[in-house]
């Protein structure tokens, strides 16, 4: 038998078909959502949330959202911001902050922005200003003179960690409002990991030690 006449690998379904049972069967609670109870859940959601509603999954994500939030510069239309919003997402970030462009590319969000909070600041001065005003200390993540190894660095259990755009890193005006600078350790020959790798480290490592 060649390649070609393998059988196809089955098709797995994504999410979950109607409620069993039917509309007689139907769960007596608000969080429910009576279109995905009738025809299915096809979201990328874990199980618990099956059929509730966006509203109530925000709501629910909300009694206990971690300390940490995440900040990302966004001066060219960073392709990464969206991937760094699901990060943010998985790892429960209390927000996620846009500084500079108002817009940004959700595509690598996979539709989870409509279940994390996004903020935007025109600038890093109203980022840093808002920052200080909510007794957050700015941790940023470059790999600059006088940074500081992520195993050994202070990863405040209230703080916004600040990421910079993919190639140029973060602006000047950025590390000069961060209270510590942090670097991940790296062993190949390219100076850098993309933004929303390095986010995602970063956040598991303040999950590692946190949450």
């Amino acid at each position: 038998m060649t390649a070609s006449d393998q059988p196809a690998e089955p098709t797995l379904p994504v999410g979950v078909g109607p409620w069993p049972g039917g509309p007689d069967a139907w769960p007596d609670d608000p969080r429910y959502d009576r279109d995905l109870l009738a025809h299915g859940d096809a979201r990328n959601v874990v199980d618990a949330y099956r059929y509730w509603t966006m509203d109530a999954i925000v709501a629910d994500l909300d009694t206990r959202r971690h300390a940490f939030h995440v900040a990302i510069e966004n001066w060219q239309h960073d392709m990464n911001i969206g991937s760094i919003v699901r990060s943010a997402n998985a790892f429960l970030a209390a927000e996620v902050h846009i500084i500079g462009r108002r817009r940004w590319n959700r595509r690598g969000a996979m539709v989870t922005d409509r279940y994390q909070h996004v903020r935007h600041h025109e600038s890093v001065a109203d980022f840093a200003a808002w920052a200080d005003a909510a007794s957050l200390p700015i941790i940023a993540i470059d790999n600059v003179p006088g940074s500081v190894p992520l195993p050994q660095a202070d990863l405040p259990e209230a703080c916004v960690l600040l990421f910079g755009q993919e190639g140029p890193g973060l602006s000047p005006e950025a590390v000069a409002a961060a209270s510590g600078v942090v670097e991940i350790a790296q062993y190949g020959s390219t100076r850098s990991i993309n933004a929303s790798a390095a986010g995602a480290v970063v956040m598991y490592e303040w999950c590692r030690r946190w949450a």
